[in-house]
């Protein structure tokens, strides 16, 4: 069973996007396949609990059945940082809470490939003294980075790599991500990040849109689902599985 952690070098990067891109590749190539977002931070009241758009989107492009609470144990309300909004709602976070839902999971299955997507980036505060990093200390799992590819990815996306390195981690791959369509010398920065990051490149996805008859059908899922399914033929899973 291969098991990874999805981080991005920032928020808003695609990480679920790129997620679900890599359940659907693993699907097409014939893996089983589970997600995990242990925490998400806003949150719709939907059939009497609170759910969050990119938990729902990763268990419909899993492979194994299972309920909402199993993918999404952490669902608070508010948009914003983590601890922030536990804090709000009168709970808190701690890295062990967050690597022990992750474990449940985990000794609960045997399938090919296992997802663990984070919130924000690599540094996100839990509390006042860990960050979501020290949940995937405890965890031990390898580490996949979504580089949103965009003016100062460089930089993010190299201090990322140090601070999963320093943190006794290894990144076992990397996507580029598509951000800016408008990206000024986009291959020279692929290229960059392929001669620097000491891991392999996953794949290069373009900026890709949703068509206007999606968009049309009103469904807060047909687009994304339709783009990541688009996405999953630029991706390969044959450096980590």
């Amino acid at each position: 069973m291969s098991i990874f952690f999805i981080t991005g070098t920032d928020t808003e990067v695609g990480k679920t996007f790129i997620s679900c891109a890599l359940l659907e590749r693993a699907r097409l190539d014939g893996l089983s396949t589970k997600a995990i977002k242990p925490i998400a931070a806003g949150c719709q009241l939907t059939e009497n609990r609170w759910q969050n758009e990119d938990a729902i989107l990763l268990k419909q492009f899993m492979t194994e059945a299972c309920h909402y609470a199993e993918v999404n144990p952490i669902a608070l309300q508010s948009a914003i940082a983590p601890h922030i909004a536990a804090l709000e709602e009168k709970t808190s976070l701690t890295a062990a809470l967050v690597a022990n839902h992750c474990q449940h999971l985990i000794n609960n299955s045997s399938l090919d490939l296992t997802l663990i997507e984070g919130a924000g980036g690599w540094r996100v505060p839990l509390n006042n003294e860990e960050t979501l990093a020290d949940a995937v200390k405890h965890l031990e799992v390898q580490v996949i980075l979504v580089v949103g590819m965009k003016l100062g990815c460089l930089n993010h996306a190299l201090l990322t790599a140090e601070a999963i390195q320093s943190d006794g981690l290894r990144l076992a791959g990397w996507v580029a991500n598509t951000i800016d369509p408008e990206m000024s010398r986009f291959q020279e920065n692929v290229d960059t990040l392929k001669t620097l990051l000491k891991a392999p490149c996953l794949g290069v996805v373009p900026h890709l849109s949703g068509s206007e008859t999606l968009i049309a059908t009103g469904s807060a899922y047909e687009v994304p689902s339709y783009l990541s399914r688009c996405a999953a033929r630029y991706l390969s899973l044959e450096a980590l599985i």
